[in-house]
């Protein structure tokens, strides 16, 4: 709950780990879907099912926010499955069917795997490292899991980075008596003065956007309220 006069200002990236993908990959089919401000489940449901946008029902978007996500964490046929109930089968045709459509994100995924096998370790865009020794375990679930941490660790961490700088820019009040409260994921919570929220608003918004130049917009969602449920 905000004290009297003041309001909480939520400003939250939207998609953010699926944009820095779309970046690092600089996979054609997800660049243009963030380009063109579409709804990226939407895209993924039209690519992989084969519909146009008014095709898409709600399960198909279901399935592809799924996928969309679970690729990124290294979601593999069987855990997609259990996660969409279906079989382990038609989860491999998805899986298939979206690295058909989008060849730029199989290839950043193949490729960034070899790389930290050579390597022993990834780095995020802007240079931090992790070191992965177990990728040359002999144990299989120690260097299956450190094999889905490589694949993530850029995208995950360079979302993390992004969100780093942007606190460092907005270390300095975006407006008199504004401060800064928590962060929660992908989102910074602020706490300012009632009478100047939109002004807080649109500056929090410009210099979270334009903290890290990307081939995809960087966009933020932000809302404010008395207490941080209605700043959503």
């Amino acid at each position: 709950m905000a004290p009297p006069g003041k309001l909480i200002l939520s400003a939250d990236y939207s998609q953010i780990e699926l944009r820095v993908l779309a970046h690092l990959s600089g996979d054609e089919v997800l660049c243009d879907a963030f380009r063109r401000a579409q709804d990226i489940h939407v895209r993924t449901a039209m690519e992989v099912f084969g519909v146009d946008a008014a095709g898409v029902t709600a399960e198909m978007r279901r399935r592809s926010k799924t996928i969309n996500f679970g690729i990124i964490y290294g979601m593999g046929s069987l855990a997609l499955g259990k996660r969409l109930g279906i079989p382990r089968g038609e989860a491999e045709r998805f899986i298939a069917a979206y690295f058909e459509r989008y060849a730029g994100v199989e290839r950043f995924m193949r490729e960034t795997l070899a790389e930290a096998r050579r390597q022993g370790g990834v780095r995020t865009l802007l240079g931090r490292r992790r070191l992965l020794p177990d990728l040359a375990s002999s144990n299989g679930m120690k260097r299956s899991y450190a094999e889905r941490i490589a694949q993530n660790t850029p995208i995950q961490g360079t979302a993390a980075d992004i969100l780093k700088l942007a606190m460092v820019r907005l270390a300095e009040p975006v407006v008199p008596g504004a401060r800064m409260v928590l962060t929660v994921h992908d989102e910074l919570v602020l706490e300012v003065p009632e009478a100047d929220v939109a002004r807080a608003a649109e500056r929090t918004r410009t210099a979270m956007q334009s903290v890290l130049p990307l081939a995809v917009p960087l966009v933020v969602d932000v809302g404010w309220g008395k207490t941080w449920a209605d700043a959503h």
